[in-house]
């Protein structure tokens, strides 16, 4: 199915099934322990071998010399594989950085060899035996040191419109502040899994990984194999953020593994402190922003430069690209700096690129609109846009963005903050209010599904599509029901095998909308077959279970008499991204309080107020924007990888000391969904929200603990000891 016009209505808008707050479907499976994650697939084998990975021990160098016979000689140890007996191993390419290293080292903790034995137990004391002489090499580990030398990747990181310098040197009221974010690391429950056997030259990877196809390709293109004797399955995927976009160490270190013995199953996973440094990361960023105004509050120039670092080959963190499009101003600057750094991989990690960029970006209007005297909610609105700010010719798709702000203030009870800084107490609790905008654009991908009638009247969906704890399972569910006429009941879904139609994948909160449009396309040629099948004409209706057409009625099921019907299709897009501005908007409100004598920063109360199309389904939607603001209290309040700049590896490399949010550190959270139906986007006129729900909320919470303290800090995460020594007194 070609989507190149605007939606009119369609089977969707009956909204019968789609758009209802229906429970996860696979939710008894997860409560109850029955979900079969990629390291307990005891469905597959059982009996299967452990492998258990050696990261290297330098950040850059070489390996001088590896001694395995020990290992090799210990109980249970089945075999031990480097790259010196790995053979030819290549590199895939969404990786950085090779998956096996050895001899030369490119990061800490970059794999170098796997144990592979009976038990897990035998595997991990065998690795402790394996002896490593390096050569360490002189690295770089600190992006403020490699700051100057940073250099744009390529002209499309850049971009100027109008006469930013002259304009903004001659605008009444203006700012120049420089804002850093922290590495920080995705902390996703499940780590990186994987079981793997060979059956001659067909691989099989059980693993836990977003996005099924380009898994299949990278694994193809690391072993050499045609891409038909690659399968990977992911039926379910204990959270991923980012880091489970591309395949990683765990994937190839198993196939080694299972290689190495004779294709035997192999499971391994990656211990805790290898997702820190072997996998991907949110690199820090440093980020300079400029904005000149009109003492009414109108920008006239705005600039946002940002510098990241990555290994050689890599990529910035795209911290400005939500600068292009949230405000109005004529004369516009912004770019984006790579440093090269001897780090692990910084890669793809929660709205990569809008989070940091608007942890910083929001913190700059809450200054300038206390410099103009303004509302910081007002001073937004003010410089509300209906088109692309730098191609004014291109219009938003939809752009609810005033009606997030205002409904998320009235909601939040705005109007009663006081503007004047550390003028609210409660005993000992400095109180303060504050808000931030969001943007996230709407991408859109090809996605395919096969969908299956039954003469049982039950409709099977069948695509790569995965779920990663969104809700995926439901909403693909609800669009078949909601298509061919038939309650939950009658859908079956089946997700994330690499033989069924390759789907969007979950990342860049794309899948949602993608996926089940690639769904709604199946089920549109599975209707036409069903409308054949039973002699209807074009004007025919599914609804509760039947198709009819004008006098005529017959049970959908009876259309499956003779023989399961099957339709596959896809969803494909035309121009009209390209036509219109495509993007979400949030409006994000905190209450914070603030010990005035310990510092400590507690958060009281969250609203985001939220238009990102149609939701088709409130209440895993709410569970997405719900869990995006808990990673932004996070982001805000703890979350740092600590550099060790002598050595260049992840300190706190675990959940002991790399701090996330727990349940005590968040209070009540709402959310409100503005009604919008983006008939732009796709037939399901959805968009997505699971990113969303975390851009701006870092800054909402920094601007909060100013109106609290009147202390102003642009140096993330703000932790107590960088407000302690400027606190107000307590009287």
């Amino acid at each position: 199915m070609k989507f190149d016009t605007p939606a009119g209505m369609n089977a969707i808008d009956q909204a019968r099934v789609v758009g209802k707050p229906f429970d996860r479907i696979d939710g008894p499976l997860k409560t109850t322990g029955r979900a079969p994650y990629a390291y307990e697939r005891h469905d597959i084998t059982t009996n299967p071998a452990y492998g258990h990975v050696v990261g290297a021990g330098i950040a850059k160098g070489r390996i001088r010399n590896l001694k395995t016979d020990r290992a090799k000689a210990a109980p249970g140890v089945l075999a031990v594989v480097t790259a010196d007996t790995a053979g030819d191993v290549g590199k895939g390419d969404n990786n950085t950085a090779r998956l096996l290293g050895g001899p030369e080292i490119q990061h800490y903790h970059q794999a170098i060899a796997v144990v592979v034995a009976e038990t897990f137990e035998q595997a991990r004391s065998a690795a402790q035996l394996i002896e490593v002489d390096y050569v360490r090499a002189e690295g770089a580990f600190d992006l403020a040191d490699e700051k100057d030398r940073a250099k744009l990747p390529s002209p499309k990181e850049a971009s100027r419109h109008g006469d930013f310098e002259g304009v903004f040197a001659a605008a009444p009221v203006t700012l120049d502040a420089t804002y850093t974010t922290p590495d920080q690391s995705h902390a996703m429950m499940e780590p990186h899994a994987t079981m793997a056997a060979w059956q001659g030259d067909r691989l099989t990877l059980w693993t836990s990984n977003q996005m099924i196809a380009w898994g299949k390709g990278e694994v193809a293109k690391i072993f050499g194999l045609k891409p038909e004797n690659v399968r990977l399955d992911s039926p379910y995927i204990g959270g991923g953020f980012g880091g489970k976009l591309f395949v990683r160490a765990d994937a190839v270190m198993a196939a080694l593994g299972s290689r190495a013995i004779g294709g035997r199953a192999v499971k391994v996973a990656l211990q805790r402190p290898l997702i820190a440094n072997n996998t991907t990361h949110r690199p820090a960023t440093i980020q300079r922003i400029r904005i000149g105004a009109e003492r009414d509050g109108r920008i006239t120039a705005i600039a946002h430069e940002s510098w990241s670092g990555d290994l050689e080959g890599g990529g910035t963190e795209t911290a400005t690209q939500q600068t292009k499009l949230i405000y109005a101003g004529a004369n516009r600057m912004t770019a984006q700096k790579l440093a090269v750094l001897d780090l692990p991989e910084g890669n793809a990690m929660r709205a990569p690129g809008e989070a940091p960029g608007l942890m910083a970006l929001e913190i700059a209007m809450d200054e300038m609109a206390e410099k103009l005297g303004m509302d910081p909610v007002e001073f937004r609105i003010v410089n509300d846009t209906q088109v692309d700010p730098e191609k004014p010719e291109r219009q938003f798709s939809s752009r609810p963005f005033i009606a997030c702000l205002t409904t998320g203030a009235e909601r939040f009870g705005w109007s009663q903050r006081r503007s004047t800084p550390a003028s609210v107490r409660d005993g000992r609790w400095l109180i303060g209010m504050g808000m931030a905008a969001g943007l996230r654009n709407n991408l859109l991908m090809k996605s395919a599904a096969r969908v299956r009638l039954n003469s049982d009247g039950v409709v099977i969906v069948e695509t790569d599509m995965t779920d990663i704890g969104t809700g995926t399972y439901t909403i693909l569910a609800q669009t078949a029901a909601e298509t061919m006429g038939v309650g939950l009941d009658k859908v079956v879904v089946r997700l994330g095998d690499s033989d069924f139609p390759a789907a969007a994948g979950s990342g860049g909160q794309w899948g949602a909308n993608n996926s089940t449009s690639g769904v709604y396309a199946a089920c549109m040629k599975l209707r036409e077959q069903v409308v054949e099948k039973l002699g209807y004409g074009s004007d025919a209706t599914f609804a509760d279970g039947r198709v009819t057409s004008g006098a005529q009625s017959a049970a959908l099921a009876s259309a499956a008499r003779d023989g399961t019907l099957t339709a596959e299709d896809h969803i494909e897009y035309g121009d009209l991204d390209k036509t219109y501005q495509q993007s979400t908007f949030a409006g994000h409100f905190v209450e914070v309080g603030v010990d005035g004598i310990t510092g400590e920063v507690r958060v009281r109360r969250m609203v985001a107020a939220c238009a990102a199309g149609r939701i088709l389904n409130p209440k895993t939607a709410r569970s997405q924007v719900i869990g995006a603001m808990t990673m932004g209290v996070g982001a805000a309040l703890m979350e740092e990888l600590a550099v060790d700049k002598r050595l260049g590896f992840f300190v706190n490399h675990d959940l002991a000391g790399y701090e996330v949010p727990v349940h005590a550190d968040i209070p009540h959270q709402e959310v409100i969904f503005i009604d919008e139906l983006d008939d732009k986007s796709s037939p399901m006129k959805a968009k997505g929200v699971g990113e969303l729900g975390l851009c701006g909320v870092g800054a909402a919470i920094a601007n909060a603990i100013y109106n609290a303290t009147g202390v102003r800090v642009r140096d993330y995460p703000i932790t107590l000891d960088k407000h302690l020594d400027r606190l107000p007194d307590i009287a």
